[in-house]
């Protein structure tokens, strides 16, 4: 009897072991893809607040001898990158505006109405998702020629419509068909139109979606480059991303601790956005998931 009870003792001791071990070994993997992941960006933002004469002398150091924001001071001082700054800003949230406004009704449109086709319309809207934005330069370009948007606020917008309209549509759409039908029914039947069922019922209840969609979307035009670099050639328009080209540069010297506190300057809004709202962007993207 006391083998038995010293066996079933010891079982446990192993299983608690092993439990022991696999939680250990998940923690470790967990921490390995977190500091892999934050790396670069640390790596970045000591670069930044080094001296160019420690730059200079090659030194590879994970922490900096003098810290300095010195390069803070000069990307605003020397290069009016609070325009870029400024620029992109005024881009970003205007996509955002637009893509929300429109992807809220089309996608309400293909959840509700009986719209011929609209199994393919929903194809061809992911199918422009995921092409490729560099075949879509060149045309464009052509077209923003012609019609006078190259240089201007107006010709970003629509292009970066590119990015967020079809996302933000496929997102909207599975949302909307989760949502009763029989609530914008009810409010027809007491005299609303499809928008006022629309603007009064519907969009309360999928304000996480919509939510998520403009942040998304707002993420993806702050971070443009290809089409900034494509479309503006007038240091006024530069948005932040394309402005860091002409930081730090000079005909014997790259600065790289300029670059670096640029880089960092643009990347805190949309990392703080993210711990802020990632819990509106997780319900966001799981809503309608589970009917």
């Amino acid at each position: 009897m006391a083998d038995v009870v010293l066996s079933g003792s010891t079982w446990r001791t192993h299983r608690g072991t092993r439990q022991g071990l696999r939680r250990a070994g998940f923690i470790a993997v967990n921490v390995g893809f977190v500091v892999s992941a934050l790396f670069p960006f640390y790596w970045i933002l000591t670069t930044s607040i080094k001296t160019t004469n420690e730059l200079n002398a090659g030194t590879t150091g994970l922490f900096p001898a003098h810290q300095t924001f010195v390069a803070y001071r000069q990307i605003f001082t020397e290069f009016d990158f609070l325009r870029s700054l400024a620029n992109s800003v005024i881009v970003a949230v205007a996509t955002t505006v637009v893509t929300v406004v429109l992807a809220t009704m089309a996608s309400y449109a293909l959840a509700r109405l009986d719209i011929p086709g609209k199994g393919v319309v929903l194809g061809f809207v992911l199918l422009a998702g995921f092409f490729p934005i560099l075949s879509v330069v060149g045309p464009l370009f052509l077209v923003y020629r012609h019609i006078g948007f190259l240089n201007s606020y107006p010709g970003l917008v629509l292009a970066y419509l590119i990015y967020t309209l079809p996302l933000s549509v496929w997102l909207l759409t599975n949302f909307f068909r989760q949502i009763p039908k029989e609530l914008d029914e009810a409010a027809m039947v007491d005299g609303a139109s499809r928008l006022q069922a629309l603007r009064r019922v519907i969009v309360p209840v999928a304000v996480p979606s919509i939510i998520t969609a403009g942040i998304i979307s707002f993420i993806l035009a702050w971070n443009d480059f290809t089409f900034a670099l494509s479309f503006e050639n007038d240091p006024r328009y530069f948005t932040a991303p394309l402005a860091i080209v002409d930081l730090g540069q000079s005909q014997y010297q790259v600065f790289y601790n300029q670059i670096d506190a640029a880089v960092v300057v643009i990347t805190l809004p949309v990392a703080l956005l993210v711990l802020l709202a990632q819990r509106r962007i997780m319900s966001g993207l799981t809503a309608g998931a589970v009917k």
